[in-house]
């Protein structure tokens, strides 16, 4: 089979200019795309700003044979999110694939979470990937194709001590990408979502030694999987670390039925309800309606099967 490839396509990355992001950026250039290295430059808690870290990427990139322009932008605003997507307009006339990685970190636990902890965090993973996303999608739309492959995380689908807004940011970002999916079908737009766990200046100091395993490089490949035009999914979740890749998904249990539920039927049935056994895996809320549908006018009582 032919290698994977992305001649003529145009790529935005944000948060491009060090470990993950620059990864993708390099290895979609390699393999021809021309890419938008997106980096404000800020600190890991996302204060401050220096263009030196797109600019080096960039130039890192030309260097080899490539094509690629920096861009210095935030992609917590409106504005900064369009600015984004019309640089790449500007250099190169169009985009294809949007890959939402600008991430910040400003950990606290719950009772001691401040608006000044919560929300530029969420303003920034989740609310700059609506920013960047949604100016790119109006180009997508209009052409029938395009790649969006958003950054969530294990702490979003699992829960992490201390990250109450990272978390709730990236459990967003998960019902976006369905959203996406959905939305884009009939455009040729295909939507998914890494959960990936990779050495980087935002992990380094929780990962300690076990990091050495965990090349962000390795996340890089299933990325530029889900940004191709070969890739056939749309709406999926991927955990990627170190080489090992994986689906994450969402299961429904066959769960009990009883017309007139009362509060001791759930908790005399709340083993049953909770039995993972002959689960399914909902691609959208019409798949659940339709069972929920199925066993409402078949009003069998008791477990579902």
């Amino acid at each position: 089979m032919a290698d994977i490839g992305y001649d003529g396509k145009v790529a935005i990355v944000t948060g491009a200019g060090g470990g993950l992001g620059r990864e993708h950026a390099l290895e979609l250039a390699r393999r021809g795309a021309r890419v938008v290295v997106n980096d404000l430059g800020g600190s890991v808690s996302g204060e401050g700003g220096d263009a030196s870290p797109a600019e080096k990427v960039a130039a890192e990139i030309n260097d080899l044979g490539g094509e690629a322009v920096a861009n210095h932008d935030s992609v917590g605003t409106p504005e900064g999110g369009k600015a984004i997507v019309q640089a790449a307009l500007d250099a190169f006339g169009t985009v294809d694939i949007v890959i939402n990685n600008a991430g910040i970190l400003r950990d606290k636990t719950f009772h001691n979470m401040t608006p000044d902890l919560l929300e530029p965090v969420i303003q920034v993973h989740l609310l700059g990937a609506f920013y960047v996303t949604q100016p790119a999608w109006v180009v997508m739309r209009e052409k029938g194709y395009g790649r969006v492959v958003n950054t969530s995380s294990n702490s979003g689908l699992l829960g992490n001590f201390g990250q109450s807004n990272y978390g709730a940011a990236k459990m967003g970002l998960v019902g976006f990408t369905r959203v996406l999916a959905n939305e884009g079908r009939k455009y040729n737009i295909k939507a998914n979502a890494i959960a990936p766990v990779a050495k980087t200046r935002m992990t380094e100091e929780l990962l300690g030694p076990v990091g050495d395993m965990l090349d962000p490089a390795t996340v890089t490949p299933v990325v530029c999987w889900l940004a191709s035009e070969a890739c056939d999914v749309s709406g999926e979740v991927y955990s990627v670390a170190g080489g090992l890749v994986a689906r994450f998904f969402i299961g429904l249990t066959p769960g009990y039925f009883k017309k007139d539920l009362t509060v001791e039927d759930v908790r005399d049935h709340w083993d049953e309800i909770r039995d993972t056994e002959g689960y399914i895996i909902p691609e959208g809320p019409n798949d659940e309606l339709k069972k929920i549908f199925t066993i409402l006018t078949e009003g069998k009582e008791g477990k579902v099967s």
